[in-house]
């Protein structure tokens, strides 16, 4: 284990799951100012990096104040992945993630994301490859298995282990349950607490509180938490958490200027990053989150959801500041 690998878990950590469309440069920066202590890129889709497609390249992208910081790969094969975490470093990650769980239908069909999972040993052998052709720590993220008559995750775990990997990711569900009902921990918790497990172990479904990632943690001795959509439109989860681990202290809502002051810099940085157009729609899907609780809230998320240019939008932004102050 590199000292990177050591330093990163020498405590608990909280990590920023990769969401397409949603954890780019912007937010990822935007979550470790509020106390995430990992991030990764969106997945990048091993074949457009081999055929330099642009929105591949871009993903490439960040910046030195997101360290550490993964680049996840996706593909379903050798060769393309092997090929693609060569390209991937020379953008110098901290390391490289490969996805091994993604259950959606597009990606599975190619054979990429949660496909691996009904066929171990192509995973085994496109990660031992990967991990002998790069310089890299090499991390993977996976599910529990395909479906709950195949829970493969524990023999998965140790030949990912045996392979060379230094970090595993696991979701607690199955391919087949997507994102519905409740993530089962106690595999999790099973793998972390094998004995022949040695490599950190980053449990993931669910996190949506501070509570809950108390639990997790003490339950099952995991080396961190990794959290999706709850981050979505509310990055101060990061804060809440380590102060509630800390502290005990039951996070407060953030202030309205507090919410104004974080969706006004995520907009401008989306702006600079992607274009007016791109970055305006792009944040719709966070604005519900950022101002949920707010009495009477619908007529400016209306407005909001309706605005085409960066100006209008920061009209709207200013009206709500007013507005609720």
């Amino acid at each position: 284990m590199n000292d990177l690998i050591k330093n990163l878990f020498s405590e608990f950590i909280l990590a920023l799951a990769p969401m397409e469309d949603v954890t780019d440069t912007s937010f990822r920066k935007i979550c470790k100012s509020y106390g995430a202590d990992l991030v990764f890129t969106e997945f990048v889709a091993a074949d457009g990096l081999l055929r330099n497609a642009e929105k591949s390249q871009k993903k490439l992208k960040f910046g030195e104040n997101e360290r550490p910081i993964g680049i996840q790969l996706f593909g379903n094969n050798a060769d393309s992945l092997v090929a693609a975490a060569r390209i991937a470093e020379e953008a110098d990650p901290d390391f490289i993630d490969l996805n091994f769980g993604c259950p959606v239908r597009k990606i599975v069909e190619k054979g990429g994301g949660a496909a691996l999972l009904k066929d171990i040993p192509k995973m085994i052998a496109i990660t031992s490859e990967v991990i002998k052709n790069t310089r890299k720590p090499v991390f993977v993220k996976t599910r529990l298995g395909w479906d709950e008559k195949n829970i493969v995750i524990m023999d998965v775990a140790e030949q990912l282990q045996d392979a060379g990997v230094s970090a595993l990711t696991i979701h607690g569900r199955t391919k087949s349950q997507m994102y519905k009902g409740k993530a089962d921990w106690t595999m999790i918790g099973e793998v972390k607490n094998n004995p022949r497990i040695t490599i950190p172990v980053i449990g993931n479904g669910d996190v949506d509180s501070p509570q809950f990632a108390q639990e997790m943690k003490n339950r099952y001795g995991v080396n961190g938490v990794m959290i999706g959509r709850a981050a979505i439109g509310n990055p101060w989860i990061f804060k809440d958490i380590k102060e509630y681990l800390k502290y005990g202290k039951t996070p407060t809502p953030p202030l309205i200027s507090e919410r104004i002051e974080m969706v006004t810099g995520h907009l401008l940085s989306s702006v600079n990053n992607k274009g007016e157009r791109t970055a305006i729609l792009e944040m719709r899907k966070h604005y519900s989150s950022i101002f949920r609780a707010l009495e009477n809230f619908k007529q400016f998320r209306t407005k909001l959801v309706s605005t085409n240019t960066l100006e209008e939008t920061l009209s709207v932004l200013e009206e709500i500041a007013e507005h609720y102050r």
